[in-house]
């Protein structure tokens, strides 16, 4: 493949692993911040800005996270590997659209969706945890598998510190989750009053945005290597 070939490859996958940098770190921003705005308040969980005016930032940048996740091919299977990047990202995305397309609860008097009257107001936030508990885990392979076979050591700490923090977050969010359904008394009251299961998964989505928005600029640095490394071969040729 010619060098200009492979270089406009490489920067077209550091474009994409911006974009899905950027919208994961902030998405939990925009809703933050609008729900302090507008409410003075924060929504539980990410997942319960469906419910109020915010629904559209919070469909629209997961199903744009869930695009890109789909048409990001990534490298081949390697030696060892269970699942290629392609696949990968492809569960990742799908799992993106179900959890931007299936509500979790939703308040009794609001008018069902075409996805819960597919399966069912009930069945919805199955369907809704589902989808996240796939697409964190997802995640976490591309950050602790995927990712971390740099040879770069400081991009390496980076990817794995990212894996583990999703991993974290997605043990607290399932943890916070159970003491707000099932728990009484100040457990219960801690996680409600100071909002932890969003904030598990705000921290998870910032993880995933530094980790990718690292990996883009990994491939920024391969762009400049190879067109050094060119020039440099082409200056010994004419010499």
């Amino acid at each position: 493949m010619p060098d200009e070939q492979r270089q406009e490859m490489v920067l077209s996958y550091h474009r994409v692993r911006t974009a899905l940098g950027v919208l994961g770190m902030a998405l939990p921003m925009v809703l933050l911040m609008g729900g302090m705005f507008d409410f003075h308040r924060i929504e539980p969980s990410i997942s319960d800005f469906y419910h109020t005016t915010y629904r559209d930032i919070f469909v629209g940048t997961l199903c744009s996270i869930g695009v890109f996740l789909i048409c990001y091919r990534g490298y081949g299977r390697r030696s060892g590997d269970v699942i290629n990047d392609d696949w990968l990202g492809t569960i990742a995305g799908v799992s993106a659209f179900g959890v931007a397309l299936f509500p979790n609860e939703s308040p009794t008097d609001q008018i069902a969706t075409m996805t819960q009257q597919i399966v069912g107001i009930g069945a919805s936030p199955l369907f809704h945890y589902s989808s996240a508990l796939v697409f964190f885990s997802s995640l976490a392979v591309f950050c602790l598998v995927k990712f971390a076979r740099t040879e770069n050591l400081q991009r390496r700490r980076v990817y794995l510190a990212c894996g583990w923090v999703i991993v974290g977050s997605l043990i607290g969010i399932a943890v916070a989750s159970a003491v707000k359904i099932l728990g009484t008394g100040s457990p219960q009251e801690a996680v409600i009053a100071y909002n932890l299961v969003f904030w598990f998964e705000a921290i998870g989505i910032w993880a995933f945005g530094l980790s990718w928005l690292v990996k883009g600029k990994a491939d920024i640095a391969l762009v400049r290597l190879a067109g050094r490394v060119t020039r440099d071969q082409e200056g010994q040729v004419r010499s």
